[in-house]
């Protein structure tokens, strides 16, 4: 971050609150007594902090977690200044009151070693060392480092350890619930808007992951632009008045699974008409790029670091809106066909459970996610796309080491009840089927134990 921007007095004391945690009361009294913070004051009065002044009071308080006092923190500050060093740069020694830190030394460390110390500590539900380390490597690095190379890298990390069976699911939310805090404290935190354009950034419905979006807020926000941001499950039925009411200039969506990748596309659809640009990513359209071919926007790439030089582009020179290719009626007609029946086959299915060995809640779980995503891939034009999620449950059923033979069981009889109340109009569900498990049968042994169901 350039020198000017970490002294310029751009914060209220209600941002610095929210991104620090201290009391106001608490931090009026350091000012009076230690003279530390500095702020300066807005016409009105009012106190305007700088982002170093903002890491000084969150470097005061990591020596207070370490067993200082206030008084001795300051005067350890002043020490440190006397000697020629910068205390946000200075490497200290832990004090001997203070529990350990997992040997964190944040001067020598890397931006990974220090994403894994905090994740040790996540995964431990030790809250304070997890915040210790994360207000040091905000006293060290850049925000807009930290939030992405450490706190959106250490969610992707987790969801990994959790779909590989080595991480929990209370693990995995306490991680996530950490994160999210302090990525809205970030987002509150940011400046004020100094460059012309509205930004709406919202998830499509069912889509409740929401990192990728805050992080690429709050770097936004950072840039200097106005960002709406309206979080997770965005009900499509309300986009229009709500662009009404905004009048943005841009639309950013984020989809990481097939089904609100489908809900984009209306949205998008419902944008186009309006005349509003959108920008869109997620995992999704990275694990299926053949996809973006249906939608009507503009991609924001792989890396979430390169996503604000994107949007940039976007807002500074208005770009013609990429040409959508059209879903063949042959895959409109079979997502219409499919939703008036497939109650049909949820209830066939839920006759067998017993013989299909899935406990009835799990079989309608099942039943609703296959055809979710059914539903999903007919809109987006191409059956093929269920293939990433079939691979995906066939990891997960790996890693849990449960038998191989509950997937392909299970596919094959949703396939026979398919066949039993769907009419030719289903012709791309029977094929999708016909490829999936016929290119398995020879490779999979076990298709020859399914028996009848």
């Amino acid at each position: 971050m350039m020198a000017s921007m970490r002294v310029e007095p751009l914060y209220n004391l209600k941002a610095v609150v929210q991104q620090t945690g201290l009391k106001p009361d608490t931090l009026r009294a350091w000012e009076r007594r230690y003279g530390m913070p500095t702020p300066e004051r807005s016409e009105g009065g009012h106190r305007l902090y700088s982002r170093r002044d903002i890491e000084t009071i969150r470097w005061l308080m990591t020596r207070q977690r370490e067993g200082l006092s206030i008084s001795r923190a300051v005067e350890l500050w002043q020490q440190l200044q006397a000697s020629g060093q910068d205390p946000l740069q200075s490497a200290l020694p832990i004090a001997t009151s203070a529990p350990p830190m997992s040997g964190v030394g944040l001067a020598g460390e890397t931006v990974a070693e220090l994403r894994r110390t905090w994740l040790s500590a996540c995964l431990r539900y030790d809250e304070r060392e997890a915040e210790q380390v994360l207000a040091q490597g905000f006293a060290v690095y850049p925000p807009e480092l930290v939030a992405v190379e450490v706190l959106q890298k250490a969610v992707a990390e987790i969801g990994e350890g959790w779909y590989k069976g080595d991480v929990t699911v209370q693990q995995e939310h306490f991680c996530s619930g950490l994160v999210v805090r302090h990525l809205e404290a970030l987002v509150m935190g940011a400046p004020s808007p100094t460059r012309p354009g509205r930004v709406l950034v919202a998830c499509p419905p069912e889509e409740n992951h929401t990192v990728g979006l805050l992080v690429l807020t709050y770097l936004l926000r950072r840039r200097g632009w106005e960002v709406v941001y309206l979080g997770a499950n965005m009900p499509a039925e309300h986009l229009e008045t709500t662009i009404s009411a905004a009048k943005p200039q841009l639309v950013i969506l984020s989809a990481q699974q097939l089904h609100s990748a489908a809900s984009l596309l209306d949205m998008a659809e419902v944008l186009q008409r309006a005349g509003i640009p959108l920008a869109y990513g997620g995992l999704i359209f990275n694990l299926n790029p053949g996809m973006m071919e249906h939608i009507p926007g503009h991609f924001l790439g792989q890396r979430l670091d390169q996503a604000p030089e994107v949007v940039e582009r976007l807002l500074t020179a208005r770009r013609p809106v990429p040409e959508a290719k059209p879903i063949p009626d042959l895959y409109s007609r079979a997502r219409e066909h499919f939703r008036d029946r497939s109650g049909l086959i949820d209830a066939e299915l839920a006759q067998n459970a017993t013989k299909l060995g899935m406990a009835s809640w799990h079989l309608a779980l099942a039943n609703h996610e296959l055809g979710h995503n059914i539903v999903a891939a007919l809109r987006l034009g191409d059956m093929d796309l269920m293939g990433t999620d079939v691979e995906w449950v066939e990891g997960l059923i790996a890693n849990r080491d449960l038998p191989e033979t509950v997937l392909p069981r299970y596919l094959r009889a949703y396939w026979r009840a398919a066949e039993n109340h769907l009419d030719d109009r289903a012709a791309p569900i029977f094929d999708w089927f016909s490829r999936l498990l016929d290119r398995e049968g020879p490779g999979r042994p076990e298709l020859d134990l399914l028996g009848e169901v």
